[in-house]
């Protein structure tokens, strides 16, 4: 019989049927979104069809106008809107105020779209500017995400460190020497990873609570709506960036600086903790995804057997739970240093067991990234492996080699 699902034949099957299953699934959630936003928005966009058929007509009878004079007149004035020029009073577009917000957008790739470059001189500088600009937003974002992992695992295991000493785990007593203090903590400790569950719950509710306070703060200075102002602090902190609010637009405000600088610093605080809850949500649909693929394996006769091995973290009965227990904690460094460096689906990983699992494709991705840019292979001994880490690129390889750090420091 063929292999289907996660088979066991080797790493790459695995990872060519993760793909075509994340694949076949964003296709889904695509055409279902499509259905949902088609049946919620066409009507109403029908709607205002019809009204505005039907005001173009009045309006040209009233005043006696020709149709396609008047549409003419009309797409002369789309232009003009497209250049930044509008009905109601706003500021100027491309003073150095209003080509700071701009450039803005740009490098943080929101992009609204109310201002875009009209010359030929300003577009191709846009390409290069882009380029460098978008780069280094992203390092900085992937440096921003290595600094919240290190903080959150440190906060973590900390408190997990005091939960420990309080159920009795960990001693107490201040006469005994500290040295042997810290070697029994470190030993008690070793195994702890941050969950990325927990990680993930925490960004969530800082995203909420910067996304609730600028919303109120949207509210009461643009006059929209609080679920409008919600809605575009979403699209804006996740670089959505629609365009069809923005803030800050106006020719003049009332604490006009105060406004522009709790402006700024609320997009940049939502962007940096939405680009890092979307790195760590990702995580999580890859653990549901190795998941589905358990589910639907079979069996393989032409396939060696995997040893059954017990899994930390994984959801199981009481009494097989209790049962492999002692078992789980003996084996935890050979589940940590698996020599194809993945480990069974169907468990609710920490991110460091995550991270482990997919260390062979990082430190691939990581080896020939380095002899390009050297012209010449790495050394053997240049991967730092003890403690079941290796290298990465991108917000996965910052996590990893955080999380690396912050497991054995302490």
């Amino acid at each position: 019989m063929a292999c289907r699902g996660a088979c066991c034949c080797g790493p790459v099957n695995e990872d060519n049927a993760r793909f075509i299953m994340l694949l076949l699934l964003i296709i889904l959630y695509l055409l279902c979104g499509a259905a949902v936003f088609s049946a919620l928005e066409h009507p109403k966009e029908k709607q205002a069809k019809e009204k505005w058929a039907q005001r173009f007509e009045h309006f040209s009878q009233k005043y006696n106008l020709n149709k396609s004079d008047l549409e003419k007149f009309l797409r002369h004035y789309e232009e003009a809107n497209m250049a930044g020029i509008r009905v109601d009073t706003l500021r100027p577009r491309w003073d150095f105020t209003g080509a700071f917000y701009f450039v803005g957008t740009v490098v943080s790739t929101i992009g609204f779209g109310m201002t875009t470059p009209a010359t030929i001189g300003g577009k191709i500088f846009l390409i290069f500017y882009g380029l460098i600009g978008c780069a280094a937003t992203i390092l900085f974002f992937n440096l921003f995400l290595e600094r919240i992992i290190t903080v959150l695992a440190f906060v973590l295991k900390s408190c997990h460190e005091v939960q420990r000493r309080r159920r009795g785990v960990l001693p107490h007593d201040s006469r005994q020497d500290s040295s042997d203090v810290r070697l029994n903590r470190d030993d008690s400790l070793a195994g702890w990873k941050p969950s990325v569950y927990c990680v993930m719950m925490i960004l969530c509710m800082a995203a909420v609570i910067i996304s609730c306070c600028a919303s109120a703060m949207y509210s009461s200075i643009e006059g929209w709506g609080y679920l409008d102002s919600l809605y575009f602090c979403f699209v804006a902190f996740s670089t959505i960036g629609f365009g069809d609010m923005v803030s800050s637009q106006r020719a003049s405000y009332e604490n006009q600086t105060v406004y522009r600088i709790s402006n700024f610093f609320f997009i940049l605080m939502g962007v940096c903790c939405i680009y890092s809850l979307f790195n760590v949500i990702s995580i999580v649909i890859k653990q549901v995804l190795n998941w589905l693929l358990k589910k639907l394996e079979i069996p393989c006769r032409h396939c060696p057997r995997r040893s059954l091995r017990p899994r930390k973290n994984a959801v199981m009965p009481a009494h097989v739970r209790t049962r492999v227990r002692n078992i789980s904690i003996d084996t935890d460094a050979v589940n940590d240093s698996e020599t194809d460096g993945r480990r069974m689906s169907g468990e609710m990983i920490s991110m460091r067991d995550f991270l482990v699992a997919n260390k062979v494709n990082l430190a691939i991705m990581q080896k020939q990234l380095s002899e390009t840019a050297n012209g010449h292979p790495r050394p053997c001994g240049s991967t730092n492996r003890h403690n079941g880490f290796s290298g990465g690129v991108g917000a996965l390889g910052i996590m990893n080699n955080r999380l690396a750090e912050t497991s054995v420091d302490r």
